[in-house]
């Protein structure tokens, strides 16, 4: 995983660049547009504040983290030279995503540059990861892995992910036998998939992010402990805690499929990070 994304460094600068706008706009394009009293209750929401009078978890867009990486993270699978088939909806990373624009010099003349922050934070040592993957296990030759890596690109974690039976929504976890996540210190994940069945001839479908780990405040801490699991999903989206409040609520959906006030949750978690197209995709295994 080094040698590539070294390889993509050296080689590939421009087209990384280009990638994040085509990317971002393509997001634009395609994601659902968070309502305005969305918009308006996320903007209005206070660090530490209660969620009874916030019917349905809004993440709350924070400032990203000290330590994010300068490369470009992917929220979305773009094309490579492998053999994927096309699909309606890419693969997509179920987390935050934010432009970043930038200033260079080159020839005495400033060139703007386009990226993105790809990122979420956690409280917990071994996070779980989301992503809406369009590939199928009977696929031939089709694989998926997922790999984690710290701020100096040393491998965390490495291991294959077993592709779904149809697409939708999959859950990586980290298993107890990872290295838990340190906190205050950033890590960049990726999740890889290769139709070709040649790792070594071809460049996967992948996206890429960063995930930080923090720790709560007392005051805050007590006040999850203190809630309701609906209740946590909405104080972890309200203080911009996004995989913890993600991954509760998938949970408790698996084990409420059927649940429509979970449902609705599902949707308006999604779509305050413009996501609210995955709303209707399954969660499957």
């Amino acid at each position: 995983m080094k040698s590539l994304f070294q390889l993509m460094k050296a080689t590939l600068p421009a087209v990384l660049i280009l990638g994040g706008l085509i990317q971002y706009s393509v997001l634009v394009k395609a994601q659902t547009s968070v309502p305005k009293s969305s918009q308006q209750s996320a903007s209005s929401s206070k660090p530490g504040s209660s969620p009874r009078n916030q019917s349905r978890p809004i993440f709350r867009w924070t400032k990203p983290p000290a330590g994010l990486s300068t490369i470009s993270g992917r929220s979305i699978g773009m094309g490579s030279r492998n053999l994927c088939s096309d699909v309606q909806t890419p693969l997509i990373a179920i987390v935050p995503f934010k432009e970043r624009k930038s200033a260079t010099n080159s020839d005495n003349k400033s060139v703007s540059a386009t990226s993105m922050d790809v990122w979420g934070l956690t409280t917990n040592e071994r996070p779980s990861f989301w992503f809406y993957v369009p590939y199928t296990k009977d696929i031939a030759n089709a694989s998926a892995e997922f790999v984690l890596q710290d701020s100096q690109e040393n491998e965390v974690y490495r291991n294959a992910v077993s592709l779904p039976v149809k697409p939708g929504v999959i859950g990586v976890n980290l298993p107890s036998t990872a290295t838990p996540l340190e906190v205050g210190k950033t890590y960049r994940w990726f999740f890889k998939v290769n139709c070709s069945g040649q790792e070594s001839a071809s460049i996967p479908i992948y996206v890429e992010g960063d995930v930080q780990r923090i720790n709560l405040p007392a005051s805050l801490s007590n006040q999850i402990t203190a809630a309701q699991p609906k209740d946590k999903i909405a104080i972890y989206a309200e203080n911009g805690i996004w995989f913890d409040a993600l991954n509760l609520l998938a949970q408790l959906r698996k084990a409420n499929p059927n649940n429509p006030s979970l449902v609705s949750d599902w949707q308006s978690l999604l779509e305050s990070i413009r996501l609210g197209n995955l709303a209707n995709a399954p969660l499957v295994e």
